[in-house]
């Protein structure tokens, strides 16, 4: 590298250093050992009905690309086919189909909430509603994680400076670093007392909660203050994600959302997958079923070996707190065959670093006691 390339390049790896010193520094790594940290919760990436329904799409002359944007040649049956079908099934007046939650979730929050309004986020949402609330028009606040009665206090306190505009509220339904659940009732209440409308990604609540995988949202899906993002890389098994809301906001999306006017749309293929996945989820509830016996076999093996998880979901966090020891734990279980990743600030907050050990039916129950007497061993036992 010459010497002005390397003056270019100095501050990138300085900054690339000070990650290495706190053992923050990310890389990445291939699949590997028996899968404990995938979202595939269903197991449905591999479903050969999934395979089947998108080799057939192939063969009939679906193309791979949409070759633009939706508002131009890129808005294919496909996509509005699997739009139609989705509102059916999570029983919403429409849908919007986006190339990914993260982009999913940008768009709604940079298109939606409007100058003067005020966005309530819980403490623990996702990077992607972080983003979209930065780059909004809207001002945004911080409720405690999990607390009600704060979100209440923040929306009041708005007020009391003079705030105006509407509220949103927008939260997780199940957290994705720690596993627990919003107290959906309650905010529904307080988005009803307020006038203000509530938003609820799904990520990691789609195909493994609710009637039929539609959710831990499916009680309230269908109200005119209710907007959800139902991911479709997860449990799902495909990708992109899915925008339900009334009609109203998604025609002004559609008019208004430059993350969606402007963007290639998703394959096609893509949502002849979805469609497959959401068809699956209602044919075969087993899956399901299966997920959710599994999930509650692991906490009741966590139980019998001391250590009561602050989860009770698919998502089960091991707090390790130091980067470096959560870092050397996951090598080391990586080491014995489990695929096993450690998780660091800035993605948890500081003091927090953890493995996040994901229940999915890409394992079973030898699987999960394995992996338990495993961690047992190599920590000498649960945190108390």
């Amino acid at each position: 590298m010459s010497a002005i390339h390397a003056a270019k390049a100095a501050d990138y790896a300085a900054a690339l250093h000070a990650l290495s010193k706190d053992d923050r520094l990310r890389g990445l790594k291939p699949r590997a050992g028996i899968d404990f940290v995938s979202n595939d919760y269903l197991a449905l990436a591999t479903a050969p009905r999934i395979k089947q329904a998108v080799a057939a799409a192939l063969e009939a002359g679906t193309p791979i690309g949409a070759g633009g944007s939706r508002l131009l040649r890129g808005n294919c049956e496909e996509h509005e086919w699997l739009e139609t079908e989705a509102a059916t099934f999570f029983r919403a007046e429409t849908a919007l189909f986006f190339g990914g939650g993260y982009v999913a979730n940008f768009a709604v929050l940079t298109t939606l909430p409007q100058r003067g309004d005020l966005l309530v986020l819980d403490a623990l949402v996702h990077a992607s509603i972080h983003e979209g609330a930065r780059a909004g028009r809207a001002e945004f606040r911080f409720s405690a994680h999990n607390d009600p009665q704060s979100v209440e206090d923040t929306i009041r306190g708005w007020r009391g400076e003079g705030g105006t505009g509407r509220v949103w509220i927008v939260v997780e339904s199940v957290y994705s670093m720690d596993g627990d659940v919003a107290p959906l009732d309650d905010l529904v209440v307080i988005a009803d007392r307020h006038d203000a409308f509530l938003m609820v990604d799904e990520a990691h609540g789609t195909g493994v909660y609710g009637e039929q995988g539609r959710g831990l949202t499916a009680p309230y899906e269908g109200r005119d203050n209710l907007v959800i993002v139902h991911t479709c890389g997860k449990a799902l098994g495909a990708a992109g994600a899915l925008v339900t809301a009334p009609t109203v906001l998604r025609d002004f999306m559609v008019n208004r959302c430059r993350p969606f006017i402007f963007a290639t749309a998703p394959s096609p293929l893509t949502a002849v997958a979805v469609r497959e996945a959401l068809l699956i989820l209602q044919q075969e509830p087993q899956h399901q079923q299966r997920l959710a016996n599994l999930v509650a076999f692991t906490h009741r093996e966590l139980d019998l070996r001391g250590w009561r998880s602050p989860s009770r979901s698919q998502i089960v966090p091991y707090i390790v707190g130091d980067n470096a020891r959560a870092m050397q734990l996951a090598s080391a279980l990586q080491s014995r065959g489990f695929d096993v990743r450690g998780i660091r600030p800035p993605t948890v907050p500081a003091g927090t670093a953890r493995l996040r050990i994901a229940i999915t039916l890409n394992v079973d129950e030898d699987d999960v006691r394995a992996l338990l007497d495993t961690l047992v061993a190599e920590t000498n036992g649960w945190p108390q």
